[in-house]
């Protein structure tokens, strides 16, 4: 089936030479290329947008960034509510509640610092999860530090045993309360351990810092700075022209599957590729969403067909890959991690074509349409594990304008 492609507004807004879209594009299966949702977690929203309760609960959700899941629990940042929360098992069934939550003294708790308890025990607008050899750890942006739980916590309100980015436990200065340098955090929204090394995205600080040998000690400084000229500088794009060395927003990670390294770089509409980890900053090797390195131009009025609108997450397996292309609500599906400037997903979840952004499809809520998904993570194994029988496949979206996650599944 093929569609009629029609920008909308000014007929020459956003034209790029040399990066045009067809006038007809490929739209997508209608089953997704298998995928379907299996669970909502947070706000079923049956045909309107429900709004969370003022009152929280180990059920609902408001305004989540991240997911993450093994196939044995999911991780979720319910940001809105400054608090983390983690199902044992991967729910089949709708509006299953969280077995744990950390940031908050019980499930009806709410606020910053665990309701004003103090940030010990609190979060801030947190916005990155996940787990790796038995630790959770999460990226608590608005305390400009990220918290590590030795093994992931089985009781509500469980304190974090390591901090990294401040010198204590009590400290949420941007920056430690000085200057940047190879210790400190500003807003740091994702984190991602990538082929071992533990990845942070220094979005305050405009830039990603890495730790070749895994996630780090408390005051163990990054082995390697990207995206600004040392450790001290902080400036948007380098304080110049967007290039193949800079950043705006960086906020999200996946491999490459061959030992490179992608990078979504959300406020220049683009996925930065790096085809062998970098071991010093250094350009990117490939852009996908832009035709070139030097461009970082949002295209809201035209088709958004080969175009990316702040694509805050990314996810990859097996050298396939998924954005999450947030302000055109949708994510996108590509067979292989080398996509480069306009290429066409094969398939797109949560629009009916290659073309279409609307929010939940400008119609209503449902189980398959999305309103600004931030945060996803795919996971891919065998039969037999606790995602249930036959489910080989799994992807975790926090879809936060619904103010819910999906689970979705390829079985």
């Amino acid at each position: 089936m093929r569609v009629q492609v029609i920008a909308t507004g000014s007929t020459h807004h956003g034209v790029v030479p040399g990066f045009g879209v067809p006038d007809t594009v490929e739209s997508p299966p209608a089953t997704y290329d298998g995928w379907q949702p299996r669970a909502i977690l947070g706000a079923e929203s049956p045909g309107g947008l429900l709004l969370p309760p003022a009152m929280p609960t180990a059920a609902h959700l408001y305004a989540p960034r991240a997911a993450w899941t093994d196939g044995q629990r999911v991780v979720a940042a319910d940001t809105g509510n400054h608090r983390v929360l983690v199902w044992d098992g991967v729910p089949d069934t709708d509006g299953v509640p969280a077995a744990v939550l950390l940031g908050q003294l019980d499930e009806h708790s709410e606020g910053p610092a665990a309701g004003g308890a103090g940030p010990e025990n609190g979060m801030h607008l947190p916005t990155g999860v996940l787990v790796h050899d038995g630790r959770l750890v999460v990226a608590d942006a608005w305390h400009h530090r990220v918290l590590v739980w030795d093994t992931v916590p089985t009781r509500t309100g469980t304190p974090p045993d390591h901090v990294l980015g401040q010198p204590d436990h009590s400290s949420v200065q941007p920056n430690a309360g000085g200057e940047a340098d190879a210790t400190a955090l500003y807003w740091p929204f994702g984190i991602a351990v990538v082929d071992g090394r533990f990845h942070v995205a220094d979005t305050g600080n405009r830039r990603v810092l890495v730790w070749r040998e895994g996630i780090p000690d408390p005051g163990q400084p990054a082995d390697l700075v990207l995206g600004q000229p040392d450790a001290r500088s902080r400036e948007e794009n380098r304080g110049a022209d967007v290039a193949a060395d800079s950043f705006r927003w960086p906020h999200a990670f996946a491999a490459t599957g061959s030992g490179g390294l992608l990078v979504a770089d959300a406020g220049n509409h683009r996925l930065l590729r790096w085809d062998r980890h970098p071991d010093e900053d250094r350009p990117a090797d490939a852009v996908l969403g832009q035709p070139g390195f030097d461009l970082g131009t949002e295209f809201p009025y035209v088709s958004q067909a080969g175009r990316l609108r702040f694509p805050y997450g990314v996810t990859s397996v097996d050298g396939e890959l998924a954005v999450a292309d947030t302000a055109n609500n949708r994510i996108l599906l590509f067979d292989t991690t080398y996509a480069v400037g306009d290429d066409l997903p094969h398939a797109v979840l949560g629009q009916p074509t290659l073309a279409a952004n609307g929010e939940n499809r400008w119609e209503k809520v449902d189980a398959d349409t999305l309103c600004w998904p931030y945060g996803l993570h795919w996971h891919r194994s065998g039969t037999g594990d606790r995602a249930g029988a036959g489910a080989a496949e799994l992807m975790v979206v926090a879809d936060s304008g619904n103010n819910r996650v999906v689970v979705w599944e390829r079985p």
